[in-house]
């Protein structure tokens, strides 16, 4: 398994940001092949976190691609810089 985690900053609209993220994104995302898990997390201060779990490294990057699609296309309002990307395999797991 792979994760990809995004970190933004910034975020101007937090709980529209969720909205969003929820109605557009998770949609998106749920239908790449290998798709396993999403999680959106406001870690407080303009800050969110996403993190994907997929079942192998190309589903990965291949969100990381339509993130960074719907960022430009919807949501550059609300997260108006780019995302701090770490994708890797999942080693430990319960």
């Amino acid at each position: 398994m792979y994760g990809t985690i995004r970190r933004y900053e910034g975020v101007t609209n937090p709980a529209e940001a969720a909205r969003q993220v929820r109605e557009k994104f998770v949609p998106l995302l749920s239908n790449i092949p290998g798709f396993v898990a999403y999680y959106w997390l406001d870690a407080g201060d303009g800050v969110m976190v996403s993190l994907s779990v997929f079942q192998d490294k190309s589903a990965a990057e291949e969100s990381t691609r339509r993130a960074a699609t719907l960022v430009h296309e919807s949501l550059a309002p609300l997260l108006p810089n780019p995302p701090h990307v770490t994708v890797g395999e999942v080693v430990v797991h319960s």
